[in-house]
C-alpha cells in the first residue's frame, strides 16, 4: 500500500464517505482560483504535488472536514458560482467551523490550526455564508485550507448524483431561499439556474431520480393516499405520522450562532432520562466545554385552577392568514380529470372497461394540492418572577405574553395544526417545573383557557432545560413531519448556579440541539424592556422578535415561522 492509499483511508474516515485521492499535476481550471490549492469535487480530493508531512496532512484534513460538515451544500455552491472573492471569504469561516466539527477525530496537528486567527464563529453553512457576504473584516485564507471550486462540485453532482456531504440527503425540491437574510444576488449566475429543479435529480435508473424510481414512488404514494383517508379542506387536521419588519416590530432573523465548542457526541445531549421524580436532562457547561449529564430534573405539573379568573378568548382573525400559508403537506387526489401526473390504477381500469365495452373514463390523473396540515407547535410560556414586572406600556409582561399565547394557541388550533402549551419556571436544577396548559392530544376548550389564565408568575427561569423538554415532547408527541418550538419569554434566563453567561451558552446549545433534530425554534418577546443585545446573547441562534404590543404579533409571525422551519430543515440535512 503506497502513501496515497494510506492517506485515502484517512480521508474516507474523516469525510465519512469513500474518497479518492489524486495529485494536482497542472491547473486546468479558471485562473481566478488558486492554481495549485488543494480542492475536492465531493468524490475526488486533489492534493498539491510535492507536498509532504504536516502541510499535506493539514490540506487533506481541511478538505475532508468540508465534506463531513456539509460545507459543499449544492444551494451554497450555486451562490458562490463565479464569485471567487466571496468563495474565499466563505472558505475562511466555514473551514474553521468544519475543522471544529471533526476536532475529536482529526490529527493533533490540526487542533491549533485556527487558534491564532480571528475568525468569527458560525453554527451552519448558512451562518458562514451570511458572515462571508457581510462587510466584516476577515483574515486571508490559510495556505493549507486549499480552495473551493463551486462549478466543479455542481458538475460532479450532476454527473454522479447524491449529496456532496456525508449523510446529507439532497431533496427533490429544495427551498429556493434559506433565510430572509440570504436572498439571491442580482448578478447570480444564469448557468445553473436553468437546472435548479433538476440538478439534484440525477441518480441510478432504479433510484428516486430515474424513470422506474419515479414510477415506484407514484405507486407507493398512491397506496399511502388510499390508506390515509384524509379528507381535503383548507383547515383539515394535521396529518399524523410517527416520524420521529414592520413599524412597531423589532424582528431579527438570525442564522448566526456563537455556540461554544461542540465537543460531545449527539448521544450526550439527547432526550431526558425518566426517574421517579421527573425527567433528567443534561446541561451545557460553557466553562468546561462539556455537558453535565442528567443534571436537571424536569417535572410536568397539572395547573391548579383559579375559578375566580376571567377568561378572555382573544380575537385572532389576523393571525389565520399568515399561519394558513405555512406547513401544508401535499395531498395527492387520484382519479381526477386533470392533474400533474398519471393515475396508473385509473388508466388500467379505464382500459379494462373499454375492452369490456364500457365508455372510456377520462378521470385518469393525479392532482397534487397543498391542503393537508403537517405542522406541530409547542409553545413554552415563561412564568418566572421577572415577567410579573410592568412592560413598556405599564401592563405586566405576563399579561401581554399570555394574551399572545392565547391568540396563537387558538389560531394554530383552528387552522388544523397540532399544538401544545406549557408554562415554565424553576427553583434550582432539581425543580424545573412545566405546567401543562394543553397537551397535544387535548381538545382546546374552556378548561384549557382557564388553566392558562390561572398561571401565576414566580421563581426563576432555567430556560435550557425547558427547551430540551419541549423538544423531547415535540419529537415524541408531535406526530407531524415539521415541528416548531415557540418560546415566549423576556429572555432573562437565570436560576441558582445558572448565571447569565452560563445560561446564555446553555440556551444556545439547547436550541442547536433542537435544530439538529429538525425542530424549528422561534423566540418571542412581548412588551419586554430587555435590551436587544441581551436577547441576542440568549436567542442569537434562533429566529426571534421583540414586539411592544400583543396586537403586533400578526406582522411578524409568518416570516418568523418560515425562517425557523427552513433553518431547521437545512440543519437536519447537514446533521
Amino acid at each position: 500500500m503506497d502513501k496515497l492509499d494510506e492517506l485515502g483511508l484517512l480521508a474516507s474516515a474523516l469525510a465519512g464517505r469513500p474518497i479518492q485521492l489524486q495529485q494536482l499535476m497542472q491547473n486546468r481550471l479558471e485562473d481566478k482560483y488558486p492554481s495549485d490549492a488543494a480542492w475536492t469535487d465531493g468524490r475526488t480530493l486533489y492534493l498539491r504535488s510535492g507536498r509532504m508531512g504536516a502541510p499535506l496532512l493539514q490540506e487533506l484534513c481541511v478538505q475532508c472536514a468540508l465534506l463531513a460538515a456539509g460545507s459543499l451544500h449544492h444551494e451554497v455552491m450555486k451562490k458562490l458560482l463565479r464569485k471567487p472573492g466571496l468563495t474565499q471569504r466563505y472558505l475562511v469561516v466555514e473551514g474553521a467551523r468544519a475543522l471544529s466539527q471533526i476536532e475529536l477525530i482529526s490529527p493533533c496537528s490540526m487542533r491549533s490550526l485556527c487558534g491564532d486567527l480571528a475568525i468569527p464563529e458560525s453554527d451552519s453553512v448558512w451562518g458562514s455564508l451570511a458572515i462571508a457576504t457581510s462587510k466584516r473584516e476577515l483574515p486571508p485564507v490559510p495556505d493549507v485550507f486549499g480552495a473551493i471550486r463551486p462549478k466543479q462540485v455542481l458538475k460532479t453532482l450532476q454527473q454522479h448524483g447524491g449529496a456532496i456531504s456525508a449523510g446529507v440527503h439532497v431533496p427533490r425540491s429544495a427551498p429556493s431561499t434559506p433565510t430572509t437574510e440570504l436572498m439571491d444576488d442580482p448578478d447570480r449566475e444564469e448557468e445553473y439556474d436553468r437546472t435548479a429543479e433538476t440538478d439534484h435529480d440525477f441518480s441510478s435508473p432504479v433510484g428516486g431520480g430515474g424513470a422506474i424510481g419515479r414510477l415506484l414512488q407514484r405507486l407507493f404514494s398512491m397506496v399511502r393516499d388510499v390508506k390515509g383517508g384524509d379528507s381535503p379542506g383548507a383547515d383539515a387536521a394535521s396529518h399524523w405520522t410517527r416520524s420521529g419588519t414592520r413599524a412597531g416590530t423589532r424582528a431579527v432573523y438570525s442564522v448566526l450562532d456563537i455556540d461554544t465548542l461542540r465537543h460531545t457526541s449527539s448521544s450526550e445531549s439527547d432526550g431526558g432520562v425518566r426517574t421517579g421524580g421527573g425527567l433528567l436532562y443534561p446541561e451545557w457547561n460553557c466553562h468546561r466545554h462539556r455537558y453535565h449529564p442528567a443534571w436537571c430534573t424536569v417535572q410536568e405539573l397539572d395547573v391548579t385552577l383559579d375559578h375566580s379568573v376571567t377568561v378572555e378568548w382573544a380575537q385572532q382573525h389576523q393571525l389565520r392568514r399568515p399561519l394558513l400559508r405555512l406547513a401544508r403537506g401535499m395531498m395527492r387526489h387520484p382519479r381526477q380529470r386533470q392533474g400533474d401526473d398519471i393515475d396508473i390504477d385509473a388508466v388500467i381500469e379505464s382500459q379494462l372497461g373499454v375492452g369490456a365495452g364500457l365508455p372510456q373514463d377520462e378521470a385518469v390523473y393525479l392532482e397534487s394540492q397543498r391542503r393537508r396540515r403537517d405542522l406541530s407547535v409547542l409553545i413554552l410560556l415563561d412564568i418566572s418572577g421577572s415577567v410579573a414586572q410592568p412592560g413598556v406600556d405599564g401592563v405586566a409582561i405576563h399579561e401581554q405574553q399570555r394574551k399572545v399565547a392565547a391568540s396563537l394557541l387558538r389560531a394554530l388550533h383552528e387552522v388544523g395544526d397540532r399544538v401544545a402549551l406549557y408554562g415554565f419556571h424553576s427553583q434550582g436544577k432539581s425543580e424545573v417545573h412545566l405546567a401543562a396548559v394543553k397537551r397535544f392530544d387535548e381538545v382546546l376548550g374552556s378548561t384549557v383557557m382557564k388553566r392558562l389564565f390561572s398561571l401565576k408568575p414566580g421563581a426563576y427561569s432555567r430556560l435550557g432545560a425547558a427547551v430540551r423538554h419541549g423538544v423531547s415532547q415535540l419529537l415524541e408527541q408531535g406526530g407531524t413531519p415539521r415541528k416548531l418550538l415557540l418560546v415566549i419569554s423576556d429572555g432573562l434566563a437565570y436560576d441558582h448556579g445558572y448565571e447569565p453567561v452560563y445560561a446564555a451558552a446553555d440556551v444556545h446549545q439547547a436550541l442547536g440541539e433542537a435544530r439538529t433534530h429538525g425542530v424549528g425554534c422561534v423566540c418571542l418577546g412581548v412588551g419586554s424592556m430587555t435590551e436587544v443585545e441581551a436577547l441576542q446573547q440568549v436567542f442569537g441562534s434562533a429566529a426571534y422578535a421583540v414586539i411592544p404590543h400583543p396586537q403586533d404579533i400578526s406582522r411578524c409571525i409568518g416570516p418568523l415561522f418560515e425562517t425557523a422551519l427552513m433553518n431547521a430543515e437545512i440543519q437536519r440535512q447537514i446533521a
